[in-house]
C-alpha cells in the first residue's frame, strides 16, 4: 500500500517519497512507467492556493509522508488538522449565514453549504455531518461539511446510500468484487486506464473501510443527543507549507528526472497563469539553468509599480495574518519591491512603543529570497518614527501577495538611534511547541544577530 500524489509538486515528491502508486500519465512517463497502481493508503494533493500540500489517509502513513515532505527544506512547516478529511460528526448549528451555516462539531467549527441538504437549517439544529473539504491553517476558510457520507479513495469514491455505479452498472458487473451493501462507487477518470484486477483491489479495500464506518454509525447515538461530538475519525490529515528554500529543493528533485527551469515551483505557486509559460520554457529549452527570473516573472505576472499587494504574514502555528494592502512604489529588476501603506491611527507600533497617528506611512522593502525585511514608519511630516526589521522565512514576492512566515525574533531601531532585539523568548516557545524546527530557529537567530550588528 502506498501514496498517490497529484498537483504541481507531484514529480518532485515522487522522487523523494517511497511507495508512490497510481501515477498520472505524465509522472509515469518520467519514471519509465515503473510505478504500480496498487490501492493508496495516503493521498497527497496541492492546496488550492498552491502554497503547499495536504496529505490525507492512514494516520501512520500520513505522518510518515508529511514528515518526509517537510524535510525537503528548512522552511517547510507542517501541522495536523483538527478536522481531518472524512471525519463524521454530530454537529450543532451555531450560526446561519447567507449561503450556509456554521456548525460546531466539538473538534472545531465547519461550514455547511445549504445546498448539501434539503432540510431547512436553523440555529440550534443538530445533524450528522462529514468533513468533505478540510482547510489548511493558513487560509481564512473553514473546513467544508456535507450531510452525505462518502469515502474518497483515489481511483473511486464510495457513497453511502448510492445504489449503483455512477457510470452505469457495466463496470461493477464485470469486476470480481462487489461494493458493500448500501454503498455505490463513483470511479475516477483514471480508472478507465486500469486493469480490472486493480479496480477490484481498490473496490475491496474501500469496502473494508466502508464496513467499519457502517458499523460505527449503526449503533450511534442520535445527533440531538451526541452533538457536538465525533462518530468516526475519518482519514488523518496533515498540511505542509513550502517556503522558498523548500520550493527550490523540490526543483532539484524534479530536475533529476525531467528538464526543470530555475524557480519551477516558485513560479507555479505564484499563479495558475504561470504554469503554461513554465511548461513551454521547459519544452523549448530543456537545458535552461541559472538564476530565478524575477524580472521577467514580475513584468509578466506582477507585481510592478502602481499595483496593490497584500502582505501575507504567516505565523509558525499555521495562521496567516494580512498586513496589507499596500501600493508598490518601486520594483527593482534584481529582486526588490518597495511597498507603502497608510496606517490608521490608534494603538502602538510593536516593540517601538510609539503611538500610531493619523498620516503615518509604513514603507517596507522586500527582497526575494532574503530572510528579513525592514519597515520604516514615518509621520505625516516625513519624520522617522522608527524602523522594524522582521526576521522570517525567505521572502517570496507573488503577483498579489508578499509571503513568508514570521519567526518571532525581530530587531528594532528607535527614532533616537537605539537598537533593540526583541521576542527571542517567543521563538524559543515556538521551538518547544514543535512549530519551528531547530535548524530554522538557528537560522533566525543568526539573521537577527547579523541585522543587529548592521544597525
Amino acid at each position: 500500500m502506498g501514496v498517490r500524489i497529484r498537483g504541481i509538486y507531484a514529480t518532485a515528491l515522487t522522487e523523494r517519497l517511497s511507495g508512490v502508486v497510481q501515477p498520472s500519465g505524465a509522472i509515469a512517463a518520467r519514471v519509465d512507467g515503473s510505478l504500480p497502481s496498487d490501492p493508496a493508503e495516503a493521498t497527497v494533493e496541492t492546496t488550492a492556493d498552491r502554497q503547499g500540500i495536504g496529505v490525507h489517509g492512514d494516520p501512520e502513513r500520513v505522518a510518515a509522508v508529511a514528515e518526509r515532505a517537510a524535510d525537503v527544506g528548512r522552511d517547510a512547516l507542517r501541522w495536523s488538522a483538527a478536522l481531518p478529511a472524512g471525519a463524521v460528526y454530530a454537529g450543532e448549528v451555531t450560526e446561519t449565514l447567507g449561503s450556509g451555516a456554521l456548525v460546531d462539531v466539538g473538534d472545531g467549527t465547519g461550514f455547511l453549504p445549504y445546498g448539501t441538504t434539503s432540510r431547512r437549517i436553523e440555529t440550534g439544529d443538530a445533524l450528522r455531518v462529514q468533513v468533505s473539504e478540510p482547510a489548511p491553517p493558513w487560509v481564512d476558510d473553514r473546513p467544508v461539511l456535507d450531510t452525505d457520507v462518502r469515502l474518497r479513495r483515489g481511483l473511486l469514491d464510495l457513497v453511502r446510500g448510492a445504489a449503483v455505479d455512477a457510470r452505469g452498472p457495466t463496470l461493477v458487473d464485470v469486476l470480481p468484487a462487489d461494493p458493500p451493501e448500501g454503498w455505490g462507487p463513483i470511479w475516477a477518470d483514471a480508472a478507465e486506464d486500469e486493469a480490472h484486477a486493480t479496480l477490484a483491489d481498490a473496490l475491496e479495500a474501500a469496502g473494508e473501510v466502508a464496513a467499519a464506518l457502517e458499523a460505527a454509525l449503526a449503533d450511534a447515538t442520535p445527533p440531538a443527543d451526541h452533538a457536538p461530538g465525533r462518530y468516526w475519525a475519518g482519514d488523518a490529515t496533515a498540511w505542509v507549507w513550502f517556503g522558498r528554500e523548500a520550493r527550490f529543493a523540490l526543483d532539484d528533485a524534479r530536475a533529476s528526472v525531467t528538464p526543470t527551469m530555475p524557480g519551477h515551483h516558485r513560479l507555479k505557486a505564484a499563479t495558475d497563469a504561470a504554469s503554461p509559460a513554465v511548461d513551454f520554457v521547459e519544452a523549448l529549452c530543456p537545458a535552461a539553468d541559472g538564476e530565478f527570473p524575477f524580472d521577467a516573472a514580475t513584468r509578466q505576472f506582477g507585481p510592478t509599480e502602481g499595483d496593490t499587494v497584500a502582505i501575507g504574514h504567516g505565523k509558525p502555528d499555521g495562521r496567516r495574518l494580512d498586513l496589507g494592502p499596500g501600493e508598490v512604489v518601486d520594483r527593482d529588476p534584481d529582486g526588490g519591491l518597495t511597498v507603502e501603506r497608510e496606517m490608521s491611527p490608534g494603538g502602538t507600533y510593536d516593540a517601538l512603543g510609539v503611538e500610531r497617528e493619523a498620516g503615518d506611512v509604513a514603507v517596507t522593502d522586500f527582497t526575494e529570497g532574503r530572510s528579513w525585511y525592514p519597515t520604516v514608519y514615518r509621520g505625516a511630516e516625513g519624520e522617522r518614527r522608527g524602523t522594524y526589521v522582521n526576521v522570517c522565512t525567505p521572502v517570496e514576492i507573488f503577483p498579489r501577495e508578499v509571503r513568508y512566515v514570521d519567526l518571532h525574533v525581530d530587531v528594532v531601531k528607535h527614532a533616537d538611534g537605539t537598537v533593540e532585539r526583541v521576542d527571542d523568548d517567543e521563538l524559543d516557545d515556538a521551538v518547544a511547541a514543535g512549530h519551528v524546527p531547530e535548524a530554522l530557529a538557528a537560522r533566525a537567530r543568526e539573521v537577527a544577530s547579523a541585522v543587529e550588528s548592521a544597525l
